[in-house]
């Protein structure tokens, strides 16, 4: 198969330079890398005038590549960010013995050795004096001996008397709470420890992946193999079968190419992949047949991968914040209701249009996201 790139452009053509600005804007980008197929071709030639004026405009080179100097990949890493997806935040120690504080069956376990603690430490008035005044005699010093688990009265007024035995029984007590609320602490701390262990050795491990993992890159006009971290917006990256796409990108020359989206977009057929038709290359998805080149156009968070972890970490955040402010409307929620059935369904109208965004402002993979998210609540 020709390669319509290199009839068009020679190989010196397109001059790098580090002091101007990009011809694209990273938002230009992130919108272009939403749309598909013939909406897709339609913005590119529109907008852009080709792949190939796309090219000179992110200054880079369609066989050759970048030139690989590290002024000017620093400055595309600056404006159109790294090839990086932050990882979530670690929970800290502290966080993971809380957690595992939540166990019902240790709660119980902590209240019964609070209670046991409190009753050991409680004597009532009066009790433990061997000395008792009677209104009807003299003092009495008692100092009978007496077995276990029995009781004696003094005198003729019939007032109880605990044995030695008893009494260090009660003094004793404050151990069964003790040693309840020391095995709790130590399960506790235990599991903490075995959760902190097991997410470091991950994120060790991730971090030794990403570091290994790499990807056929075109530079100065030879193929390399760079690590995915180090791939930026204007790279020329060569893909072939088996290959997991690192970044987005626009395809320039394809033999064949069929791409399964399924990790983002849940559809199970391989997508063909066209100069034509749909030349978008999305990051996370799988090379199943063929290859061929593409630009690299989004890298890390302003990736369609990178965008939909970012949507996912924001919307756990706003579903926490959204359950502590539910505690706390709870009593004013009667108060908001609409006073009539009619204004209720115009309020909910209305809601329903303010979600709403228009179609072309939806991309393929939101739509799809949406009606997941529906099925699942139906479910």
């Amino acid at each position: 198969m020709t390669n319509p790139t290199e009839r068009a452009l020679p190989a010196n053509s397109v001059a790098e330079s580090h002091d101007g600005d990009f011809g694209c804007t990273l938002m230009d980008l992130r919108k272009l890398m939403e749309l598909r197929s013939a909406d897709a071709l339609e913005q590119i030639n529109a907008q852009y005038g080709g792949v190939l004026s796309l090219c000179t405009r992110l200054k880079t080179h369609p066989v050759e590549g970048l030139s690989g100097n590290p002024a000017d990949l620093e400055k595309r890493k600056r404006v159109f960010g790294h090839n990086l997806i932050p990882p979530k935040k670690s929970k800290t120690f502290l966080e993971l013995v809380w957690e595992a504080l939540q166990d019902v069956t240790l709660i119980i376990l902590e209240i019964a050795a609070i209670i046991s603690l409190v009753l050991s430490f409680y004597r009532p008035a009066g009790e433990g004096s061997e000395l008792l005044e009677f209104p009807c005699a003299c003092p009495v010093l008692l100092v009978a001996h007496f077995g276990a688990g029995e009781s004696r009265f003094a005198g003729e007024c019939g007032l109880p008397i605990s044995s030695p035995e008893d009494e260090g029984e009660a003094e004793a007590g404050w151990i069964e709470g003790a040693a309840i609320l020391f095995s709790v602490i130590i399960v506790v701390l235990v599991t903490a420890f075995n959760d902190w262990s097991k997410e470091k050795q991950f994120r060790g491990l991730q971090n030794r992946i990403e570091k290994e993992q790499k990807f056929s890159i075109i530079r100065n006009g030879h193929i390399i193999q760079l690590p995915v971290a180090e791939i930026v917006v204007g790279d020329i990256a060569q893909v072939k079968y088996g290959d997991l796409l690192p970044a987005d990108g626009i395809l320039i020359q394809g033999n064949d190419l069929k791409i399964d989206e399924s990790a983002l977009t849940g559809e199970s057929d391989h997508v063909r992949k066209s100069l034509e038709r749909d030349p978008m290359l999305l990051s996370g998805t799988h090379v199943m047949e063929g290859s061929g080149r593409m630009l690299v156009t989004a890298v890390g968070i302003n990736s369609q991968t990178g965008i939909i972890f970012t949507l996912l970490g924001v919307s756990e955040e706003e579903e926490e914040e959204k359950k502590k402010k539910a505690k706390t409307q709870d009593g004013v929620a009667l108060e908001i209701q609409p006073l009539n059935s009619q204004e209720g369904i115009d309020s909910e109208e209305r809601e329903k249009k303010a979600v709403k965004l228009p179609k072309k402002e939806k991309s393929v993979l939101q739509g799809k996201l949406t009606r997941l998210a529906v099925q699942i609540g139906k479910a």
